[in-house]
C-alpha cells in the first residue's frame, strides 16, 4: 500500500511527479518511432509518385506484340491498355476511345506497389497516326498516361489544329429523343439521342469537341463514355449537339444521363426506362409449356413400355360361310344381262330343311 506524502516529504513527492511527467512523452515518442521503423514507409504516396509507362519497343507492325510496363500507379488498380490513333502525349486521345483499337485492348491489375507488366498485341487503330499506347484507370480515381508509339505501315495524318480560348455552355434544355422498339420489350438495349444546344462564350473557335456521356442507375456512380461531335462552334455562335446514349441489355428503372465537357457538367437529364415485360412473359410461357411437353412425352413413353395382357384384346372369331347347296346359284341375271347378287343362306338353315306345305304327312291320307 502506497503511503501518502507527509509534510516533510511534500517537496520530494512533487519533484518525483514532475520527473515522471517529463519522461512519459519521451517514452511514447520512442514507441511510435519504433513502430514506424518496423512497419516501414507507406506503400503508396500520391504526392511523391506519378504514374509512368514504359514500352518494350517504340515501333512495331500490326500483328506483332509489345510489352507495356508501368509504376507509380494506385495499388490493386484495374487498368486498360489501348493503342489509339490521332493522339499525342501532350494532347491525349483527341477522338476519345473511338480512335482506339478497342478489340486489341488488354486489362491489367497493378500489384501492391502500383507496378504492372502486360504483353499486348499491336493492332491498327481506326484513325491514322501519330499513335500512343493509352493506359488509364477503369475504376476509382481517374488517371491516364499516353506513351508515344508508332504502328509500322499505318497511315499518318497531322493532328487537328489546337485552339485556346473556346468555352462551351448550354443554351437550351436538353431532351432525349427516340422511342423503344419491340425488341426492347424483350430485353434489347434501350437507346436514345441526347439533343442540346451549346454556345461558344470564348474568343476562339471550338473544333470537333469531345464530350463525356455518363449513365447512372439509382445511387450508383455514372459510367462515362467519350463521344466526339464533328463540327466547329465559332466564338459567339451556337450549335445543336446530338449524342447517342445506350443502356445495357435488360436495363429498367430510373437512370440519370450526364454530359461533361472538360471538367464541367453541361447536361443532367433523367431517363425512366420501363421493365421488359416480354422477358417475363417468355419465362412464364416457358414454365408452362415445358412441363406440359414433358408430361405428354412421359405419358407416351409409359403407354409404349407398359405390358400388354393377351386376354384384353382378342380378335373376333369369324365363322366360315356355309357352302351353297348344289344347283343353287348365288347370283341371278337381271333383264339387262348384268348379274344380280342374291343373299346366301344362313349356315344353320338350308332350303331342304325348311318345312314345306306340300310335303305329305306320315299318317297317310284322311
Amino acid at each position: 500500500m502506497r503511503r501518502p506524502c507527509r509534510a516533510p516529504r511534500a517537496s520530494r513527492c512533487a519533484a518525483a511527479g514532475r520527473g515522471i511527467a517529463v519522461r512519459l512523452p519521451a517514452v511514447l515518442l520512442v514507441a511510435v518511432v519504433a513502430a514506424v521503423a518496423v512497419a516501414g514507409p507507406p506503400p503508396y504516396a500520391v504526392a511523391d509518385t506519378k504514374p509512368a509507362v514504359r514500352l518494350s519497343a517504340e515501333q512495331a507492325g500490326g500483328g506483332g506484340d509489345i510489352t507495356v510496363s508501368g509504376s507509380g500507379w494506385r495499388p490493386r488498380a484495374l487498368l486498360m491498355l489501348l493503342i489509339c490513333g490521332q493522339s499525342s502525349p501532350g494532347r491525349g486521345v483527341i477522338g476519345g476511345t473511338n480512335s482506339c483499337a478497342n478489340a486489341g485492348g488488354r486489362a491489367v491489375t497493378t500489384d501492391a506497389k502500383g507496378a504492372f507488366s502486360r504483353k499486348m498485341p499491336v493492332a491498327e487503330p481506326p484513325e491514322p497516326c501519330p499513335c500512343v499506347v493509352h493506359v488509364a484507370t477503369v475504376t476509382g480515381e481517374r488517371a491516364s498516361v499516353d506513351a508515344l508509339f508508332t504502328v509500322a505501315g499505318h497511315p499518318t495524318a497531322p493532328l487537328p489544329r489546337q485552339t485556346d480560348g473556346g468555352r462551351l455552355a448550354v443554351l437550351a434544355t436538353a431532351e432525349l429523343r427516340g422511342s423503344s422498339g419491340l425488341l426492347v420489350w424483350f430485353g434489347a438495349p434501350p437507346g436514345r439521342e441526347l439533343v442540346f444546344t451549346v454556345g461558344n462564350l470564348g474568343t476562339a473557335p471550338v473544333e470537333d469537341p469531345v464530350f463525356r456521356v455518363g449513365t447512372a442507375h439509382g445511387v450508383f456512380a455514372p459510367r462515362w463514355e467519350e463521344r466526339q461531335w464533328r463540327g466547329t462552334v465559332q466564338p459567339g455562335g451556337k450549335a445543336q449537339i446530338k449524342l447517342p446514349v445506350q443502356l445495357p441489355a435488360g436495363a429498367h428503372g430510373d437512370y440519370q444521363v450526364s454530359v461533361k465537357y472538360g471538367s464541367k457538367v453541361l447536361v443532367e437529364q433523367p431517363w425512366g426506362v420501363g421493365r421488359p415485360w416480354g422477358v417475363t412473359l417468355f419465362w412464364v410461357l416457358l414454365a408452362v409449356v415445358v412441363p406440359a411437353a414433358l408430361f405428354r412425352i412421359g405419358m407416351a413413353v409409359v403407354d409404349r413400355v407398359r405390358p400388354r395382357h393377351p386376354g384384353r384384346h382378342r380378335t373376333p372369331h369369324r365363322v366360315p360361310p356355309h357352302p351353297a347347296p348344289p344347283g343353287d346359284g348365288t347370283a341371278s341375271s337381271a333383264a339387262d344381262g348384268r348379274p344380280v347378287a342374291t343373299p346366301s343362306a344362313l349356315p344353320w338353315f338350308t332350303p331342304d330343311s325348311a318345312p314345306s306345305e306340300n310335303r305329305p304327312t306320315t299318317k297317310g291320307h284322311m
